[in-house]
């Protein structure tokens, strides 16, 4: 699956549940780096990288998902294999039930 299918499902599926969402374009006037998806759901700042099943974040990317953080937000590097964990996730997420504690990578 392509990286632009893939973020069309993740798209729908957030605004399925109501949450707000931006996505980001590397274009030299935004930070490079930044997160493709910048998502508010529940009251809670999730920053989501999308990646197709072989893509890999740069290291710039990964900074960002650890500052994300760091600051107390959700953030991490979303693949189409992960897209069910993802979706429990943000469902989880509207309940107030969640793990801080969750990895960067979500396969």
């Amino acid at each position: 699956m392509r990286e632009k299918q893939f973020e069309t499902q993740v798209k729908a599926f957030l605004k399925e549940q109501g949450c707000y969402f931006l996505k980001t374009w590397s274009n030299g006037v935004q930070r490079q780096g930044v997160p493709d998806l910048l998502v508010c759901c529940n009251g809670y700042f999730v920053g989501v990288e999308l990646k197709n099943e072989t893509g890999k974040p740069s290291e710039l990317q990964l900074w960002n998902i650890e500052k994300i953080r760091e600051a107390g937000g959700f953030a991490f590097v979303l693949y189409p294999s992960g897209f069910n964990k993802f979706k429990e996730f943000i469902r989880d997420l509207k309940q107030e039930k969640f793990n801080r504690e969750m990895e960067v990578y979500m396969k």
